[in-house]
């Protein structure tokens, strides 16, 4: 993809990103769409067939972003300046979300939050896995691996909710105590 295609792209997520923030998905128009991005209706088809296209290519490009940040302790962004990672990928995670990058934090408490939290959960479902339940590691409960996995994705969802809720007064760190606090148990 060359560098004008990008900024259409870019463009288009911004103004799709921006809409959500204020108006329900499935009364969202292409139109409308295509109107906040300046695009044309010609530009817009070339790069998504349909408006859940669109939804699922800026649900890939965030939490993509986000997770695989994450995953990689050495892709800190300048959080760590000062001191080093930190160990729990939940807590790497937090940090991301913090940021706020693409006002992800309005997506998942918007209009429209209900479609982007079922992307982010799935999104977490993968991470769980490599980062708790690599292959080949044996679960040390009787409760079924996918369902460990499913509880842990939604109780962390939950928690993201919680704190955005209740304006992030706590620290990412603090956070991730309090979680970890709780899945713990749940592991051994």
């Amino acid at each position: 993809m060359d560098r004008r295609q990008q900024k259409t792209r870019a463009a288009i997520f911004q103004a799709f990103s921006t809409l959500l923030a204020e108006k329900n998905y499935s009364k969202l128009t292409v139109q409308e769409i295509i109107d906040a991005a300046n695009v044309g209706r010609t530009t817009f088809y070339a790069h998504f067939e349909t408006k859940d296209d669109l939804l699922k290519a800026l649900c890939g490009e965030l939490f993509g972003h986000i997770i695989q940040s994450a995953m990689d302790v050495t892709h800190t962004h300048g959080l760590y300046t000062g001191g080093t990672a930190p160990e729990s990928v939940f807590c790497h995670l937090l940090q991301h979300l913090q940021e706020n990058d693409c006002n992800i934090l309005g997506l998942l408490s918007g209009e429209s939050s209900e479609i982007f939290l079922r992307y982010f959960k799935d999104s977490l479902q993968e991470l769980i896995e490599s980062q708790i339940f690599p292959p080949g590691q044996a679960v040390k409960t009787e409760v079924p691996r996918d369902f460990l996995i499913n509880h842990i994705a939604g109780s962390f969802v939950e928690m993201v909710l919680w704190w955005i809720r209740g304006r992030m007064r706590q620290a990412p760190e603090e956070l991730d105590r309090y979680f970890r606090a709780v899945i713990e148990p749940v592991l051994q």
